[in-house]
């Protein structure tokens, strides 16, 4: 089993955090923008081009600020993500043009996007769940771990 990279944008504005609306099976979910890094890619590479296809923008990568491990045997999903080994790296970002449209590429079940309000992050179903509280901390006062850990 091979471990895959993924790049994902932790895009703040406003007091607000962009994510990727997604459905299915009647459920409604977020997530952030980002995808897997493609062989030959760099992260910042894998990140610029997932942002296009995902939300028809081109950012400016800042600094790392979250790292998560995702090893599907040890979730609630491990009847179908029982083979799954994820290592997530999460950058600050910002969206280059003042008004974007959304991509070209959507993910599978994804609707749309939403500015969802940092502050009330506990309300929503964003994934990985356990990342809300770290995304608030850092919103009020800059600080949270880096490495997160095998969480969801």
């Amino acid at each position: 089993m091979r471990i895959r990279n993924s790049a994902k944008a932790l895009i703040m504005k406003d007091g607000n955090l962009l994510a990727l609306k997604m459905q299915e099976n009647g459920e409604t979910y977020y997530i952030l923008p980002g995808g897997g890094q493609e062989h030959g890619e760099t992260l910042h590479q894998a990140l610029e081009r997932e942002c296009q296809e995902e939300i028809g923008a081109e950012v400016e990568i800042g600094e790392l600020l979250f790292v998560r491990e995702y090893i599907g045997k040890n979730h609630e999903l491990a009847a179908y993500h029982s083979h799954a080994h994820q290592i997530e790296f999460m950058f600050r970002c910002k969206v280059i043009q003042e008004t974007f449209t959304e991509g070209t590429h959507l993910d599978k079940g994804q609707i749309g996007t939403a500015w969802l309000p940092i502050q009330e992050l506990m309300e929503y179903n964003l994934f990985p769940r356990a990342l809300r509280t770290h995304i608030i901390s850092y919103s009020e006062n800059g600080k949270s771990p880096i490495y997160l850990g095998d969480i969801n």
